[in-house]
């Protein structure tokens, strides 16, 4: 079978399709025939020889979420039968013409979305899912700023927050492109924070308050300036730092009944795994009402997956990037 992998670190280029045995199944493990793997920021920090989640290591073989059809079954699987399509989050591996993983790790796709749609469902709307679910514990009628909100978790944040009914839902992304497809999601306000004074013009639309939740992946000046833009009383959950600057966060900021929180989506994983059951119960519900819709950018071959990943480093995507064997 063909998978990508890359034997350095460094730009997308690295990335080389090479021939490889297709994987067998193990006891309580299922073959997936991929027809479409979601590209993920983590592994483009990784081939850049970024630790994420896990230290970086050589060769590397870029994990996804893998969209496809159940074709063999290992020992013990029950839940699952060949011929049933399904989507699934792997760690490596994940860029190839078959996939192997834990059956008990598996979504069934829902009707009406296809294999690129589906591919949003196990890391990035679980991520979306529990960053304003599980950590920021958004109420009602709380308003809610989230940046980065045309990517591939942002644009499924403005989604999530709408649908469980945030009061005004601020969205800051750094072009008009970006700021128009998420007004287009649910977005009350867009605002480009790659122009001077955007936190600012924040503050004046809420009345010099901020906003209740704040979910920040972006890093560096913004994270700074997002700090400030948290209501009293407010959360910010930090659940990344696409730019790659992790600034120093002041306590002197967050005393006026501020919190600053991180977000691991493996920490939930380990440590909540009861909580992965209940995040997939509901966003299978919300994209079958279709008040959730992932949104696909472009799909592309695997011998393309150096431009996949150049997409993601440019962030200039207006939702998933798709790889398609």
């Amino acid at each position: 079978m063909r998978i990508v992998r890359h034997q350095e670190f460094g730009a997308p280029s690295v990335l080389r399709v090479e021939e490889a045995d297709t994987p067998v199944p193990g006891p309580g493990q299922v073959l997936i025939r991929t027809e479409a793997v979601g590209v993920n920021f983590a592994e483009v920090q990784r081939r850049q020889g970024i630790p994420i989640g896990g230290p970086a290591t050589l060769p590397g073989s870029p994990g996804g979420d893998v969209a496809g059809t159940v074709v063999a079954l290992g020992e013990g699987v029950t839940r699952v039968g060949v011929g049933d399509r399904v989507v699934t989050g792997v760690g490596s591996d994940g860029y190839a013409e078959y996939v192997v993983n834990r059956a008990d790790w598996l979504f069934p796709i829902p009707d009406g979305i296809d294999a690129g749609q589906a591919t949003s469902l196990p890391i990035p709307a679980q991520t979306a899912y529990h960053v304003i679910v599980t950590a920021a514990r958004m109420r009602p009628g709380e308003s809610v700023l989230i940046t980065a909100a045309a990517g591939g978790i942002g644009h499924l944040l403005v989604q999530l927050a709408k649908a469980l009914g945030a009061g005004r839902i601020i969205a800051a992304a750094s072009s008009r492109d970006k700021l128009d497809f998420a007004a287009s999601l649910g977005a009350d306000l867009t605002v480009d924070y790659s122009e001077d004074g955007w936190d600012e013009r924040i503050l004046a639309a809420t009345g010099g308050r901020g906003a209740d939740v704040v979910l920040e992946t972006v890093g560096g000046s913004v994270l700074t300036a997002s700090v400030g833009l948290i209501a009293p009383f407010g959360r910010m959950v930090v659940y990344g730092t696409a730019s790659g600057e992790v600034p120093a966060v002041d306590v002197a900021d967050i005393f006026d009944n501020r919190t600053v929180m991180g977000f691991s989506m493996w920490g939930v994983m380990a440590h909540r795994p009861e909580a992965m059951a209940e995040g997939a119960k509901r966003l299978l519900e919300l994209v079958a009402s279709g008040e959730v819709r992932p949104v696909v950018h472009a799909e592309l071959p695997l011998e393309r997956a150096a431009e996949a990943h150049a997409l993601m480093e440019d962030r200039s995507q207006l939702g998933r990037v798709v790889l398609v064997p």
